[in-house]
């Protein structure tokens, strides 16, 4: 399974024009747990993994390629 970064992770948000607040919120999280892992990196493995399974459930995947990142699932919102 991919990753997540800081920066994977700002561009998640992006695509879903999430605040820090709002995948607190998806996720299940402190506001302050996201923001100490955007400013630092520091976050543990379930934190991580509460925040792809935030992302997920919008359509939202954190890939890794050549770099970091995130893309929309071309399935995104079909039964």
């Amino acid at each position: 399974m991919a990753e997540l970064t800081p920066e994977a992770n700002r561009a998640a948000r992006a695509m879903l024009k999430w605040s820090v607040r709002n995948l607190a919120d998806n996720a299940g999280i402190a506001f302050s747990t996201v923001h100490r892992f955007e400013s630092t990196g520091s976050a543990t493995e379930r934190t991580k993994e509460k925040i792809k399974a935030a992302y997920a459930a919008h359509g939202v995947e954190i890939t890794n390629g050549d770099y970091t990142g995130a893309r929309l699932r071309l399935d995104r919102g079909t039964s």
